[in-house]
């Protein structure tokens, strides 16, 4: 049978399916996605209409042909109906043809605006959601999903209307034909639906055992194919170790594909074996009644012809609803992810921050806790393992901050202290729970996204880059950069040198996350792009943490000409940046709870001095700080 397959393909799908709740208004939703194909739409059903029409119009023609041709010797009908015949097929061929383009148009178009819609709001969610998503369950949602909700509009619908058209007309045309054979036929109906049902939930049960060790060695092939896995598995000499058990779940795969395969050959020759049976029967009873003179032998063919059409649609479409339901399912995941609000949005009157100069950078009264899971996030995103789905305890507790424009404000104090979150705040990589945070007078909630981020620049303790070119990650700060501002950048952040060193200079491709460059190189590629990027705020990370002297000095000196004539707020590593501050404020739990330059905070007694002491190992002054040495704060 020509449809086993395609039917083995909707049977092998989970019933738990059917019983998946679906939010309300999603069947409605989703014709809304259909508005734009309207007219491919309805031009794809009725050339699918029309194929249906030629499932009955060659057996009634075989039918003809016979005993109108054949039998009483008429060349003329024989000629004529053989000609309709291959007109048929070629109008057929034609159809096909139009119906796989329009059908394409239908889903790639839905693909391409689904796509684009979910990436474009993902990429509007806020640090926080990426912070809790599993990346893998995102790429999900943009490929898996939205392709599940393409079929919606291109196999299922096909298959529903032309297996209906079809089975509506073959029941006419052989009731018309002979009604009792149409009754004994559909007498084996049962015999087709139940081992197709039963085959169904052993072959769901066994996809998904195969879908799921599919998908853990994927997992061990991602993890272990990216350079920091391929590394570590180097490092720990375990190669041997993991093939092993690459090889074991492969092994797994195998036998289940192995099953899986001979469960679908037993259904197909069950299948195949049940229609060869009700062939039989029609040619036994109808020969029969064609020996008696009560059934012609043109008659009796077109019945066979149209039996061998008819279990198919009636099998698809028993289990309709669960293709139907599968549909509807990626649709709601979709949904689920669309609807999902960002907690960082832009008010209808939001204005512009000014642009290409220094700007005063003021926390006034800022409290801060970070959201729950439940606020920033889906279960089916994060595994729903995540314990902390409400907020925690409060992170910053009535901050108070202002940089003059210019001005350069060193943040220290001990590890969780606040001091990076501070820093988000000033990004808008969150909004305060309280208080307001402002650049240039404009509270940020007030002010554009787009202006916020050309505004405010940052490099962090891991700078990224893309595995593309230098050039191509140096222009994604400014698509506009000539090559001349490029190598002006690089000079600037203390690295052209490498550059030209390099045999295709700013063509060379970085790797996977820069891993092809050193920690110190990275950085210092980081700071040539945000130069390029020219923004009026800067935020530093600990840049230069976990650098090894030299890469640090030179880091330090890229930073020197990153900070020149900019707002910077630094989270201090080295105490000549310190030093070099207008003013440092030291965080804890929290609060700042001191203010002052280098000398009066040491002065002092209090924490930064307790952070000096402690790297120094022992009490100091003002007078025993040297110039080059540092101090760890973060």
């Amino acid at each position: 049978m020509t449809n086993a397959w395609s039917l083995m393909r909707s049977m092998s799908r989970s019933d738990d399916i059917a019983a998946t709740p679906l939010p309300p208004g999603t069947a409605r939703r989703v014709l809304g996605y259909a508005r734009p194909f309207t007219r491919t739409i309805i031009a794809f059903l009725v050339l699918v209409a029309l194929g249906s029409l030629t499932v009955v119009a060659v057996p009634l023609m075989l039918q003809r042909l016979i005993d109108d041709g054949v039998t009483p010797g008429n060349r003329q009908v024989v000629i004529t109906l053989a000609l309709l015949v291959a007109a048929i097929a070629v109008v057929e061929a034609v159809t096909t043809l139009v119906q796989r383009w329009l059908s394409a148009r239908i889903g790639e178009g839905l693909i391409h605006h689904m796509r684009t819609e979910v990436f474009e709001h993902v990429l509007g969610q806020p640090i926080a959601f990426f912070t809790r998503a599993q990346t893998g369950a995102l790429v999900s949602r943009l490929n898996n999903d939205v392709i599940g909700a393409q079929q919606a509009f291109t196999t299922v619908l096909s298959s529903v209307v032309s297996n209906v058209i079809s089975l509506v007309l073959i029941l006419a045309a052989m009731i018309s034909l002979s009604w009792q054979l149409t009754i004994a036929s559909l007498v084996l109906v049962p015999f087709f639906i139940i081992p197709a049902k039963l085959m169904g939930r052993r072959l769901a049960g066994l996809s998904r055992e195969q879908m799921n060790l599919n998908a853990e060695l994927g997992t061990q092939m991602t993890e272990r194919f990216n350079v920091a896995g391929a590394l570590l598995v180097k490092i720990f000499g375990r190669p041997s170790r993991e093939v092993a058990e690459y090889d074991l779940r492969a092994a797994r795969v195998r036998d289940i594909g192995v099953r899986i395969a001979v469960n679908r050959a037993f259904f197909f020759v069950t299948i195949t074996a049940l229609a060869s049976l009700a062939t039989a029967m029609v040619y036994g009873f109808g020969g029969l009644m064609a020996v008696e003179g009560t059934m012609t032998v043109g008659t009796l063919l077109a019945l066979a012809a149209l039996l061998a059409r008819l279990y198919g649609p009636l099998t698809a479409l028993s289990n309709v609803h669960i293709d139907i339901l599968t549909a509807l399912v990626s649709f709601a995941r979709l949904f689920e992810l669309l609807d999902m609000p960002s907690s960082i949005t832009e008010k209808p009157d939001a204005r512009a921050l000014p642009q290409g100069e220094a700007l005063a950078v003021e926390l006034d009264d800022v409290h801060f806790t970070y959201p729950g899971a439940d606020e920033i996030s889906l279960p089916s995103l994060d595994g729903g393992r995540t314990g902390d789905r409400e907020s925690g305890e409060p992170v910053l507790r009535g901050v108070d901050l202002r940089a003059e424009p210019g001005q350069l404000i060193a943040l220290v104090g001990p590890s969780g202290a606040g001091k990076s979150t501070i820093t988000s705040l000033v990004a808008r990589f969150y909004d305060p729970t309280s208080g307001a945070v402002r650049i240039g007078g404009v509270d940020l909630q007030d002010a554009t996204l787009e202006s916020v981020g050309d505004t405010v620049g940052m490099v962090t303790q891991e700078a990224h880059l893309f595995h593309d070119t230098i050039r191509n990650n140096l222009a994604y700060a400014r698509p506009d950069a000539t090559e001349e501002e490029m190598l002006a950048a690089l000079d600037a952040a203390q690295v052209r040198s490498l550059v030209a060193a390099l045999p295709a200079g700013l063509d060379t491709v970085v790797g996977d996350r820069g891993h092809r460059l050193s920690g110190g190189e990275k950085q210092r590629f980081a700071i040539a792009r945000l130069l390029l990027k020219s923004p009026g705020v800067l935020i530093l990370d600990e840049a230069t943490a976990h650098l090894d002297s030299e890469s640090e000095v030179a880091v330090q000196r890229a930073l020197d000409s990153a900070l020149e004539g900019r707002t910077a707020i630094v989270i201090a590593h080295r105490l000549s940046t310190i030093r070099a501050a207008d003013q440092i404020l030291v965080v804890d739990r929290g609060r700042i709870v001191e203010r002052g330059t280098h000398e009066q905070l040491l002065g002092q007694g209090g924490l930064y001095a307790t952070l000096y002491a402690t790297q120094y190992d022992g009490p100091v002054t003002t007078a025993l700080a040297p110039e080059r040495d540092g101090i760890e704060v973060g």
